[in-house]
């Protein structure tokens, strides 16, 4: 069994638990909402926003690390997956303004639940 530390790729365990946690925070109050029937509204919107900073702090770091030479198995999936988290919390938003019944709600709400799968997959890519 190998109990070196793995190697600093840019993806700490504490910003990637913490992107996780708030993002399912955020899914639970949407869909709550929309289980109200109720349209997304600026609490949700800033709920994405705080969740898309903590991304944001993470793609830079995992961007840092690519660029000092330290690259997983797969660089392409790794980069798409990047990308992909990167850009789903904003398109949710921008759906959800446009959607102003309860399924902008339930459009936030999926968003957040997809995001802790994309964490989830930069890691395990990370340090596969």
């Amino acid at each position: 069994m190998d109990v070196s530390p793995a190697p600093d790729d840019g993806l700490a365990l504490p910003l990637a638990t913490a992107v996780i946690i708030c993002s399912l925070l955020v899914a639970a109050w949407a869909l709550l909402a929309a289980a109200r029937d109720r349209p997304a509204d600026v609490t949700h919107l800033a709920g994405l926003a705080v969740v898309e900073v903590l991304v944001l702090v993470q793609v830079v770091l995992a961007v840092v690390a690519l660029f000092r030479g330290e690259r997983p198995d797969s660089v392409v999936t790794f980069v798409g997956y990047l990308i992909a988290a990167a850009l789903v919390l904003p398109a949710a938003a921008a759906l959800a303004i446009l959607e102003r019944t309860r399924w902008g709600a339930v459009i936030v709400g999926v968003a957040a639940l997809v995001l802790p799968v994309l964490v989830v997959r930069l890691q395990q890519v990370a340090h596969a």
